[in-house]
């Protein structure tokens, strides 16, 4: 099952708004998948500044002290803004490898969910209005996101299974369906010094695309390599700092819906998800092609 959605805003006048659009699509998806919830925010973006969202199962013992500590290691005060079991820490562009390490050092059960110049991730286990309401999602703004709902039938129920994943400075992937060569495509990026947190397939499929770009391939052209490499039936919506993307595999058989205006691109594994967007009534709607990449770009 699973849900997915992802809204990227032309108008900039809807930029306060991306937060709530994006949960109340992610909410109306819900029955697709109860047991956690995610969504990749983009936006907020700082010239030489960087942002690492981190999350633990214990931010009242983990965070209060995080700024100094990591200032007395990295030499640059960063700033850290709590939110329930998440935490985005800013630090200098330069200083963000170093950040991520010492944080990880410092505080052992701290995950970092990702980082780069745009993106926020926040996901936790729960129903998606639960885990909207955590966050206060509807009161952040932005230029774009993507969000998931899940439904655990490959890996177990966690904060970390949940998506979405992240495997690359400010790119993230959603995922619907299942991959049937993740395994063996794990141990070739192992062999590449890639790292996995789980054991899910959506993990892996964000991981490939991130090998795929660090070895000088475009978005676009990484995805169509993954019509080549990648076995099975799969709907990703992915994000990077300045868009999104969707892909279906050659068979297409989980729903997808997509929606264009003058003001905005949306994409729904339902239209229900679609439904209450403004203008939608006068937005072209269609079901994206299989192995067709799509691709908005600011």
């Amino acid at each position: 099952m699973c849900g997915i959605v992802g809204l990227f805003l032309k108008d900039k006048s809807l930029e306060p708004q991306l937060g709530a659009l994006l949960s109340e699509m992610l909410v109306l998806l819900t029955d697709r998948g109860p047991d956690s919830a995610g969504i990749a925010i983009y936006g907020g973006a700082k010239e030489g500044r960087a942002k690492i969202t981190i999350q633990s199962p214990s931010p009242a013992r983990d965070f209060p002290k995080l700024a100094v500590e990591l200032e007395k290691e990295i030499g640059a005060r960063p700033t850290v803004t709590v939110k329930s079991t998440h935490a985005v820490v800013e630090v200098p562009a330069d200083k963000v490898g170093e950040a991520r390490e010492v944080i990880l050092a410092l505080r052992p059960d701290v995950r970092i969910m990702g980082s780069g110049e745009a993106v926020e991730i926040y996901k936790e286990v729960g129903l998606p209005e639960a885990v909207a309401k955590r966050f206060d999602l509807s009161a952040m703004t932005g230029t774009h996101g993507i969000g998931h709902t899940r439904m655990a039938t490959e890996s177990a129920v966690t904060t970390m299974g949940a998506h979405p994943f992240s495997t690359g400075p400010d790119q993230c992937l959603v995922h619907n369906g299942s991959l049937s060569n993740h395994n063996n495509l794990r141990r070739e990026l192992k062999r590449e010094g890639m790292s996995f947190e789980t054991e899910n397939d959506t993990e892996v499929a964000a991981a490939y695309l991130s090998s795929k770009i660090a070895h000088g391939q475009n978005l676009g052209e990484a995805l169509e390599s993954g019509l080549k490499d990648l076995d099975g039936f799969y709907t990703f919506v992915v994000g990077t700092k300045n868009g999104f993307g969707v892909l279906r595999d050659p068979i297409a058989c989980k729903p997808a819906v997509l929606a264009e205006t003058d003001r905005y691109v949306a994409f729904g594994s339902e239209y229900r998800a679609l439904a209450n967007l403004p203008g939608i009534e006068d937005a072209k709607v269609w079901e994206p092609e299989p192995s067709t990449v799509y691709f908005w770009e600011h």
